[in-house]
């Protein structure tokens, strides 16, 4: 950190270098369609995807949508991802149904809220329930904690959904991109 570099913008630029190395790994990947509801954990891989004219950059309204534009880009011959934080995923529930009953390969990444250090008490049910959800509709679930895992749980999760079509979701927890403060 050089000495004009206060820490916020230092923790700033080390949370861009992990976050570009995500959007980079996907696109590198094959990913051509990122749907996503606005989320500060996915900041920049929305941003980048938005600026990028290769791809579909596709903002919903509920995280549901992008489980059908997932399966539908997946029939159509693309690659898609669907960004959300965790607290999202109750809404996808139904929807996620499809993806096991289609067998479609599917690939979310969720900015996970009520793990490490949440200081949000609402935010810790559906924390906490993430990954049994999960697990419970058929997903194959991968955590980041560390930024020099991000790109080999990316490369994981491409080959496990693309190459052997599994659903898989990949959490991005509170010791990667930190505890909002409440």
């Amino acid at each position: 950190m050089s000495a004009a570099m206060t820490e916020d913008e230092h923790a700033r630029e080390i949370s861009a270098g992990w976050q570009n190395q995500l959007y980079e790994a996907l696109r590198r990947n094959g990913v051509s369609q990122f749907s996503y509801v606005p989320d500060a954990g996915h900041r920049i891989c929305i941003d980048r995807s938005i600026e990028d004219k290769d791809v579909h950059s596709v903002a919903l309204t509920t995280e549901e949508e992008g489980v059908a534009l997932a399966c539908g880009a997946h029939l159509g011959g693309a690659r898609s991802v669907l960004l959300m934080q965790s607290s999202g995923l109750g809404n996808c529930v139904n929807f996620m149904s499809m993806v096991q009953g289609g067998r479609f390969p599917f690939m979310t990444i969720l900015s996970m809220r009520g793990d490490f250090g949440e200081g949000n008490p609402w935010q810790i049910s559906m924390g906490q329930a993430t990954i049994p959800i999960l697990k419970a509709m058929g997903f194959i679930v991968l955590e980041i904690t560390k930024p020099e895992d991000v790109v080999p749980t990316i490369d994981a999760a491409s080959n496990m959904v693309w190459k052997s079509g599994q659903a898989v979701a990949v959490l991005l927890t509170q010791k990667l991109i930190g505890a909002k403060a409440f």
